[in-house]
């Protein structure tokens, strides 16, 4: 699997925030030391307070906090506010609606896709932003 670019912006952020506790984040403090554009990072940062994973302070002292503790926050939930997870319903061999007639060689292909679809899901769900500081 081949994450967006704002998918990692987001999981540097998120981790950053998961280590910082109490203090708040920066944009400066996060793009500076991975190489990302400030003003991407700022509108990933948006984006994660606007899906509940942060919080943001303005002025000074301010900047962004986890919305809750590191340990109830798992990659997935950060991931799946910058990826399509998969449409419940598509086919994801040939983006149809599951239920639309397909060849028979294809059923095969879709349940390996569900199969793998699902393990992704799995995975990245039983990693919480506590198991990444440690």
């Amino acid at each position: 699997m081949t994450l967006s670019k704002f998918s990692r912006y987001a999981l540097y952020a998120a981790l950053e925030m998961a280590r910082a506790g109490d203090d708040p984040v920066t944009v400066g403090r996060v793009a500076a030391p991975h190489g990302i554009p400030p003003t991407a990072l700022a509108k990933v940062f948006q984006q994660l307070v606007r899906a509940r994973l942060a919080v943001g302070t303005r002025g000074i002292g301010g900047g962004y906090r986890l919305a809750r503790p590191r340990g109830e926050i798992t990659v997935l939930d950060v991931v799946k506010v910058f990826e399509p997870m998969g449409t419940p319903g598509v086919d994801l061999a040939h983006g149809r609606a599951r239920g639309e007639p397909a060849k028979p060689q294809t059923a095969a292909l879709r349940r390996l896709f569900d199969e793998v679809d699902e393990g992704i899901r799995a995975t990245l769900a039983s990693v919480t932003l506590e198991t990444l500081v440690r």
